[in-house]
């Protein structure tokens, strides 16, 4: 499989790209700037030399290639990036997981963007695509950095069964990550604001905690 990540050169991104490298998938980190995912992701891969990491790095519209793609740009910026590739995002599987936050001293607060959810505006703006929401929950240092020991839950939501199955089917092969099929994509909304909590939890209590779902 070959993964694209639109906006992998943030935290998120970054941590994303190289969980999924480390287990051999080929992916390729997009930005605004080709000059500058290739920086990131060499960076990458230098960190790691012992991994041999297949990370490469390209503009959106290269990252927009791969056969399944992962948003990853901030919030304010998913719908014209997403929109500007309709193209050859058409027919693919397209993971969002950017939140709507906005910092207010201590704590993150969780906007509502308009449908609701960001996940939501991504799929209205690639009618032509299969969007699933998922990996908001997951401190972003704990993902790049490969020896963390980290263990969370990935709660996954689409309208499209496909696009549940792959993107679970992706999570499966991160090492410490175990997906959980959380309904349609109108969950995206509490899913997307919870991540608010999880953010004040962690400035709060100066830890890096993770979503884990007794039960299940």
């Amino acid at each position: 499989m070959h993964v694209g990540i639109l906006g992998g050169t943030g935290p998120a991104g970054r941590g994303v790209a190289v969980r999924l490298a480390e287990v051999g998938v080929q992916v390729t980190i997009g930005s605004r700037e080709a000059e500058r995912a290739a920086g990131v992701a060499a960076g990458l891969v230098e960190r790691w030399p012992e991994r041999d990491l297949p990370l490469a790095g390209a503009d959106n519209a290269g990252a927009a290639e791969a056969d399944l793609v992962v948003v990853a740009t901030p919030w304010d910026s998913c719908i014209p990036t997403v929109r500007s590739l309709q193209e050859p995002l058409a027919g693919k599987v397209v993971v969002s997981m950017a939140n709507a936050l906005q910092k207010e001293g201590r704590e993150m607060l969780a906007l509502v963007p308009p449908r609701g959810s960001v996940a939501a505006a991504v799929q209205a703006a690639l009618p032509g695509s299969q969007v699933a929401a998922a990996f908001h929950h997951l401190p972003a240092s704990e993902m790049e950095d490969l020896a963390s020991g980290l263990e969370a839950d990935v709660l996954v939501c689409s309208d499209h069964p496909g696009a549940t199955a792959a993107t679970i089917e992706l999570v499966e092969r991160m090492r410490g990550l175990r997906p959980l099929d959380a309904g349609s994509l109108s969950q995206a909304a509490a899913i997307e604001a919870f991540t608010a909590v999880c953010i004040t939890l962690n400035i709060r209590h100066k830890a890096h905690s993770t979503l884990r779902m007794a039960g299940i």
